[in-house]
Order: C-alpha cells, then structure tokens, then sequence
C-alpha cells in the first residue's frame, strides 16, 4: 500500500482534546471526553488544513461527529481532500452505525451503513453508482475516532498493547491495527501527556499525546512530517473562514445554511426577514448596509433587511475608510489612475460607486482561490467574492468614498445561504450595501451582514457560528 497516499486518512482519526491538562495523566476513564475541539494540520509548519470534532453522550451511547479539510503536498503526491463523518458507537466505543461523506482530489463518494451480527453492512455512492456491500468480521469492530481513546477507557499504564479491528471508509476494508501504550511523556510545547503508538499506517510510525481524560494533544505522522495538534478556534477562525468564503469541496456543503422551503427568485426581493438559530450571543450585532438585527432570546436572532430595515443615519468618525490598508493599497498609483479613470462623467458619488462595483465584477475572472491584494488581483485580474470585495474597497477609497470590507451570508438561487463577502461605501449620510461580485448596488435583501473587517482578526468569530446556525424564513417580500 503506498503509504503517501494514506497521509489524508490520518487527519480524520483525530479525537477532541484540550487545551490545559493535568500534570499527572489519568489511566483510566469512564467514558470518552464530552465535547468539542478544532484541530490544526500540517506539514512541516505550513498549516494545510483544519479537523473539528464533537462528541456527545447519546441513550445508549455516544455520538463522534467529525469535520475536516486539508490540501497538501508531500513527496510529490498531492491531496486536496474534506471529510464529513458521524459514528454512532457503544458504551465501549464499538460501532454501531455510520455516514461518511470525503471529496478527495474531486471525486465525491459517501459511505453509510452500520454494524450487525458478525458484519458491517454498508452502501458506497460514487458517480452516481450504488454499491451493497457486506464487510465480514469477528469480535467487534471499531471506528478510526475510537482508537486513541480505547486504551483509556480500559488501562494505559506503559507497556499494555490492544489489537482491534477498525473500519477504514475510504479503502472500505476492517483493518487489525495494534495500539501500544508507550508510557508518559511531555508533547513538544511541554505538556505532560501519555504517548501512544499505533500501526495503522505500515511502513510509518503514528505516534498520538493524549491527556489524561482521554483528548489528543498531538498526532504526528512520519516523525513529525504531517502532525495535526489541538489548537485554539481562534487561531483557526481566519484560516476556516477563509475556506468557507472560497467554497471549496465539502467545505462548502459543511457551511451551507439550507432552508426549507427555499427562497423563490430571490433577486426580485425587496425586503427579508429571517431568524437566525445556534447564533453565537458573544458576537457583536452589526447594523448599517441596509440591515437591523436583534436579539430574539438565547442564541436567536432577527435580521430584517431591505424596505424593512430603517435607514440608520450615521454619525460616525470616516476618516479610516478612507486610507490605505493592508492589502487594500487605495493609494497604488494603478488604483488611483483606474478610479479616476471610472469616475469621469459621474454625476455623483453613488453613480461612481455602482461604476466602480460594475466594472470590478467585470474586471476579475471569478474563481475558487483568493487572488491576492487589491493591487495583485487588479494585475492578475482573477479571485473570489474576498478579492472583488478588497479590490474595489481599495478604488472605492481612491475615489474618495468611505468604504469597508464586510462578510456574512448571501442566499444562492436553490441551494441556501452561502458565506460571502462584499463592501459597505458611506454615500449621503448612510452606509449602503454594495456587492462588486454580483454589480449590486446596494446588494439585494439576501445579503445578511455578520462581520465587518478584512483582517484575519476579522474573519476569526465565523468559526463559532460555521456549521451550527439554522435560519428560518419569516418574510420575504416582492
């Protein structure tokens, strides 16, 4: 088996963790760890990918849901790869049942079935093609999730080893993989943990700190060549931001915001309402652009947007709207030739800002990738709703019109609400929403404003929302 070519199964084998643990690790516990931790990938020490996973305690016994995507290089041999799991399993970790969905380099497959007497039955969906298929065993089987909690909930004292057989969805197969117990030893930030060490990749060692409660702190692959370690979400808020905004692979399907029913020729919209569900009350409630948002309860909120929203005259201090930024270069002599260039004949400011809006959706090929800052997009002429929104930010400026970068959700025709980014310009003596990837000015009602800012500091509080909220139509009008 070419062992490059497994380097993606690993990062989906991950367990939740934490971030401050004992000094002393535990031997034993009662149950796995109940809750929700992110992960981050790498090679070497780029970041090349993100794992998120939750566990949570069911009737009879325990829910391990587990998201991730990741796109790596590694001795020649690329993969650009996301995976979508749930695993329902024991009280001792033993699988029960099961919902894989991976795209890995395009190709699309889901994988579901479940345990029964002496074998897994299972479904593979690929290419549109169904296939049945009966996967016989002995004992019980296990699912890759469990693996670094199992020893834990049995004994880890050094020395003790487990043989289990483990269900691989990506080959399909039940796999006898060996899990030694190494002893205690501190993870290179020097937090005291028990190592572990399994087979599961021939060839190659996966060695995997745990806490005492069972939460990996690190999984290393290969000495250290693709580690994937527990880290903070709000390190990782930018960078999966940054993913959801490009819609790539099942990151796209991970954060897409389905409604039921679905909103019906959504450009001719005058006015929405919807309330949002599994919102994050920490977070701050942006008005302006053509929206009013409050707070309906715990974890609710109320968006109106369009005729319903009051017009909210602002007061407030321009003058940072107006300068050049990171990334956003108003002041690049080709930003300020192309402005000037696009305001003559303009009667006024919004006729300049809807010239400007135009011509950006125009000038920049969409694609899937950032294309970069304002200046190396206007060069490149390529980049996703993230460029055309720094790109004409960065003319906008040059034209002497306030502006700033915002993201949020945009409803697309059939599917739901997508994550998407575009700019707010300061015309009259209120802001108005305009979205250069579409020529929107303003932007249509579907548009729904939850972050304001470019910076990675910016972008970081979608991952407390991403893949958790629910929205639900109250009115639309036409």
């Amino acid at each position: 088996m070419n062992t490059c070519s497994k380097f993606i199964t690993v990062i989906f084998l991950l367990l939740c963790s934490v971030l401050n643990v004992s000094a002393a690790p535990a031997r034993k516990i009662d149950k796995p760890p109940i809750s929700e931790r992110w992960f981050g990938i790498y090679v070497d020490t780029d970041r090349v990918g993100f794992y998120r996973q939750t566990i949570s305690e069911t009737s009879d016994g325990y829910c391990m849901e587990g998201f991730g995507s990741v796109r790596m290089k590694v001795m020649g041999f690329s993969k650009d790869a996301s995976m979508r799991e749930t695993y329902l399993v024991s009280r001792g970790m033993g699988l029960r049942s099961f919902d894989v969905e991976q795209t890995i380099n395009g190709a699309s497959s889901r994988v579901s079935g479940k345990a029964v007497e002496g074998a897994i039955r299972l479904k593979n969906e690929t290419g549109g093609k169904v296939i049945e298929k009966l996967l016989k065993h002995r004992g019980e089987v296990f699912p890759g999730p469990a693996l670094n909690i199992y020893p834990l909930m049995r004994d880890a004292s050094a020395g003790k080893s487990y043989k289990l057989s483990v269900f691989d969805p990506e080959e399909l197969k039940i796999k006898d993989v060996k899990i030694s117990v190494l002893g205690e030893e501190k993870t290179p930030e020097g937090i005291s943990a028990i190592k572990l060490r399994n087979n599961l990749y021939p060839f190659v060692n996966n060695d995997i700190w745990i806490d005492g409660q069972g939460n990996t702190l690190l999984e290393s692959v290969r000495d250290g060549l693709v580690t994937t370690k527990v880290e903070d979400p709000k390190i990782l808020g930018s960078f999966v931001g940054n993913l959801a905004l490009a819609k790539k692979d099942l990151i796209y399907d991970f954060s897409l915001v389905r409604i039921d029913p679905p909103i019906r020729d959504s450009k001719k919209l005058t006015a929405l309402e919807v309330e949002i569900s599994g919102w994050n009350d920490a977070l701050p409630l942006f008005q302006e652009g053509g929206q009013l948002v409050e707070r309906h309860g715990p974890g609710k909120v109320n968006i109106k947007t369009g005729s319903l929203a009051q017009a909210v005259v602002t007061a407030k201090p321009l003058d940072a709207y107006l300068k050049p930024a990171d990334k956003i270069e108003s002041d690049a002599p080709e930003i300020v030739a192309q402005a000037k260039t696009l305001a003559v004949g303009a009667k006024n400011q919004e006729e300049v800002a809807r010239l400007l809006a135009s011509w950006t959706a125009e000038w920049l090929k969409d694609t899937v990738d950032d294309g970069g800052t304002a200046v190396e997009s206007f060069k490149s002429r390529t980049g996703n709703c993230q460029t055309h929104a720094r790109l004409y930010t960065a003319l906008a400026r040059a034209a002497g019109i306030p502006t700033r970068f915002v993201s949020g959700l945009v409803y697309m025709e059939g599917k739901g609400f997508l994550y998407h980014s575009w700019a707010e310009s300061y015309i009259g003596d209120r802001w108005l929403s305009v979205d250069p990837t579409y020529s929107q000015l303003p932007s249509d009602p579907t548009h729904l404003k939850l972050l304001e800012g470019h910076l990675p500091e910016n972008m970081a509080p979608i991952i407390s929302i991403i893949g958790r909220i629910k929205i639900n139509v109250l009115d639309a009008r036409y």
